[in-house]
């Protein structure tokens, strides 16, 4: 099942290529920079912004960046390759279910980000995600209950304490197959790893899925394998055993 031609790694940012401290380690710079010169492709598929996400893809020489849960997907010049956006209509149910509730949220359209606080003007703006975020288990079943029952969104989360609502269709691994078709490639020949909800859908249908050592309990049972933590260097540790001694398999039987 691990001896697969991986030509291709996408990898979650927080929680997964970021330790705690918000920082890519030398390991998995390392790691990349090995896989790289393999001729393997990589590429971060977070939930964060363009805004908060493109500084860590140029410090990697990322190429392609897909961001806001598979909302959009960027090239490393700043090109948009594409962009799903959610109904106005829906993030004012949204903001109206928030209210109701008394909860914390945040927003995202394509150009900024709204933390605990909402615009005057839903209507003015293209929306890409919303966000609500609870310590409060039975609040968060509460909303879960009832944002199951929209037929127009996608549910995940990026953390416990979080529900993230994005268009219908739109999550990472619909994302990272575009990039896919662009490099003549297919889902087989992706490693992906992730730690949280949002990132189950590219872990299952990625050809080796992996879960982070701090991964929620779901994404592990979801995954083809567990590595280190994202403060024990575990996405290094995950392109060694799936990428690098996969390459020199190869390089042997040649």
């Amino acid at each position: 099942m691990f001896m697969k031609d991986i030509r291709l790694i996408a990898l979650d940012m927080d929680g997964t290529l970021l330790n705690t401290k918000h920082k890519v380690s030398e390991a998995n710079k390392e790691a990349i920079i090995k896989a790289r010169e393999k001729g393997v492709e990589v590429i971060i598929s977070t939930g964060r912004h363009l805004q908060t996400s493109s500084k860590i893809a140029k410090e990697l020489d990322i190429h392609y960046l897909i961001t806001v849960n598979g909302s959009e997907i960027w090239t490393s010049t700043g090109d948009l390759i594409a962009r799903q956006t959610i109904d106005a209509k829906v993030i004012e149910k949204l903001v109206a279910l928030k209210d109701e509730h008394k909860t914390w949220a945040w927003l995202s359209s394509v150009d900024k980000i709204w933390r605990g606080e909402v615009p005057e003007d839903i209507n003015a703006h293209e929306w890409l995600k919303f966000g609500f975020d609870t310590t409060t288990p039975e609040m968060k079943e509460k909303l879960m209950e009832t944002l199951g029952g929209w037929e127009d969104i996608e549910l995940s989360n990026s953390s416990p304490t979080n529900i993230e609502v994005n268009a219908v269709g739109v999550n990472k691994a619909a994302a990272i197959e575009v990039v896919c078709e662009r490099l003549g490639i297919t889902m087989d020949q992706v490693m992906a790893c992730g730690d949280s909800l949002n990132d189950i859908k590219m872990i299952q249908q990625a050809g080796v899925g992996v879960a982070m050592g701090n991964a929620q309990e779901a994404v592990k049972k979801a995954a083809d394998w567990s590595t280190a933590t994202n403060n024990d260097d575990g996405v290094a540790k995950a392109i060694e055993k799936f990428v690098l001694k996969n390459a020199e398999i190869s390089e042997n039987k040649i």
